[in-house]
């Protein structure tokens, strides 16, 4: 099989507006919980969110029509493959139809469905935008992406919920392994805080109601009480690896597993067996022809709700057994908060950046041990490390389960 490597990547996050700066924030354990600005919360239970601060596409560089006629989320998608395509190197030579876009979102343009219907409502049909389709479908950031780019390959966006992006970076990888493409731009993004998808995930009790932002988002910690919604975009740049190395492209680190599950059990809980998410953690070591026990890192789901971490946990010690108890095991959204469809990308990316620094991000903010989550989950700041394989987990509404296999890029 064909090896894939990641030669770029770009993000937006409530903590950074590029990957240097998230990954600075992420590892120094600063997250980005602060009340919500863009609404009124008054008729609200939940407060606080992990909002997208200052942003402002056309000083993120895209030009300032085009921006007006994308959701917020197609507009983090497309600042954020603009790091990536300026961090690429030269990409002048490539085939075209060689080179694909797999960019997901939980549930595209929510903002965009809000605003119009709102106008539908109030103003009549006449006064729809006629950008309303385009901007609120979940496959426009792909699109415009390939548009921006010419990328003429496979395009799609991936659908499952939490786990969209990593199920778009999981494709993606098996696109260029199995010889469909030369590269491709991969990955996910999401801007759903409004009041109308905060009221439903809380009424849902899917939402932290907590008041205090150090102890907003807490994954394995006792007291957690739910999630914080969140928002941005995460992409890599995959590519085959002579590809790569034929045009000189700096290489970041090298995907060499995914594992895809379901639980089938529930619409939005997770079984809590945990044989689904361990299914996916054992098929993404086997897929990459290695044991379970050369993981040194998991980059944990971990969404602060009661249900999620007891059952990541169990699904850890079935996937890994003895050596589950060597692992280190952090969530970031501890800093970053549920990026719901770009989380899982976004975490790929941190996975990428823990194996480049020998560097473990903590789970911050970590006080009350749980008994049921008995894990090293590196609650005492970030851990220098010899890492040499990151395993990356992402768990969806629906059942739906993804993991990636990371190694450390040796030429």
């Amino acid at each position: 099989m064909r090896r894939v490597v990641v030669t770029s990547m770009g993000a937006i996050t409530p903590v950074g507006l590029n990957v240097q700066d998230t990954w600075e924030r992420i590892a120094a354990g600063k997250h980005g919980f602060a009340p919500i600005s863009s609404f009124d919360t008054e008729r609200l239970k939940v407060k606080n969110a992990a909002e997208v601060k200052d942003w402002d596409p056309v000083a993120a560089g895209l030009n300032k029509k085009d921006a007006r006629r994308m959701d917020r989320y197609t507009q983090f998608a497309m600042a954020a493959a603009k790091q990536l395509v300026e961090g690429a190197g030269d990409l002048s030579g490539i085939d075209p139809y060689r080179a694909g876009v797999i960019v997901g979102s939980g549930i595209g343009g929510f903002n965009t469905t809000l605003e119009e219907h709102t106008k539908f409502l109030e103003k009549g049909p006449g006064r729809v935008s006629a950008f309303t389709i385009p901007m609120l479908i979940c496959n426009m950031a792909a699109g415009q992406i390939a548009i921006e780019y010419g990328f003429k390959g496979d395009n799609f966006a991936t659908v499952t919920a939490c786990a969209t992006s990593a199920h778009a970076v999981g494709e993606a990888f098996r696109k260029i392994r199995d010889g469909y493409l030369e590269l491709a731009i991969t990955g996910g993004a999401e801007a759903s805080i409004n009041e109308f998808a905060v009221a439903g995930f809380q009424n849902m009790g899917a939402l932290t109601e907590t008041e205090d932002c150090d102890r907003l988002c807490i994954p394995f910690d006792k007291e957690r009480s739910g999630f914080v919604m969140s928002e941005g975009a995460g992409l890599l740049l995959l590519e085959e690896y002579e590809h790569a190395k034929k045009r000189g492209a700096t290489i970041l680190g090298e995907i060499v597993g995914y594992g895809a599950t379901d639980d089938a059990y529930h619409i939005t809980g997770p079984d809590p067996d945990g044989a689904g998410a361990a299914r996916a953690m054992q098929n993404a070591c086997n897929d990459a022809g290695v044991n379970t026990d050369v993981v040194d890192y998991i980059n944990a789901h971990g969404t602060s709700t009661p249900l999620n971490e007891r059952c990541e946990t169990v699904a850890i010690k079935k996937a890994f057994g003895a050596h589950a108890n060597e692992l280190a095991v952090s969530s970031t959204k501890s800093v970053t908060g549920h990026m719901l469809g770009a989380a899982g990308a976004v975490e790929a990316i941190v996975s990428v950046m823990a194996l480049r620094e020998g560097l473990i991000p903590p789970t911050a903010n970590y006080k009350v041990p749980d008994e049921e989550c008995d894990l090293d989950y590196v609650t005492e700041g970030a851990r220098k490390a010899d890492l040499h394989y990151v395993l990356s987990n992402s768990l969806g509404f629906g059942g739906h389960n993804a993991a990636l296999l990371f190694k450390k890029f040796e030429g």
